[in-house]
């Protein structure tokens, strides 16, 4: 089961990958998540630099959080990760699921990030 779940999400961020770049006036914003954390990057795909990332384990949000693998926490790292973007000025980017399903905490971290500044 473990293995079918990985497979078809390999797929999907392989098919979702090849269509989404990131540029410097619109960076990839990447998102993963594991059990317990949820992280976020703006990506520059030309330099392969990271732009702006935030996480579950920020130093902003480390103490703050009751449970760092819940919605919750998904919608305080979409706030961070907007309002690191806007500090760098980065006001467009591009939304990379990684192949997860667009719902739960994907869902939040994005809809966070879009009510705060961002446009994607």
């Amino acid at each position: 089961m473990k293995d079918r779940k990985k497979l078809a999400r390999s797929k999907r961020k392989k098919r979702v990958r090849s269509r989404v770049i990131g540029t410097s006036e619109r960076p990839r914003l990447n998102v993963f998540r594991s059990l317990k954390h949820i992280y976020a990057q703006a990506i520059e795909d030309s330099t392969g630099k990271t732009l702006a990332s935030a996480s579950t384990l920020s130093s902003e949000l480390k103490g703050n959080l009751r449970s760092p693998g819940n919605v919750e926490a998904a919608k305080k790292v979409g706030e961070l990760i907007a309002k690191k973007c806007l500090e760098n000025g980065i006001q467009k980017v591009v939304f990379d699921r990684s192949g997860y399903l667009y719902h739960g905490r994907i869902k939040a971290l994005a809809e966070a990030a879009r009510a705060n500044g961002l446009i994607f």
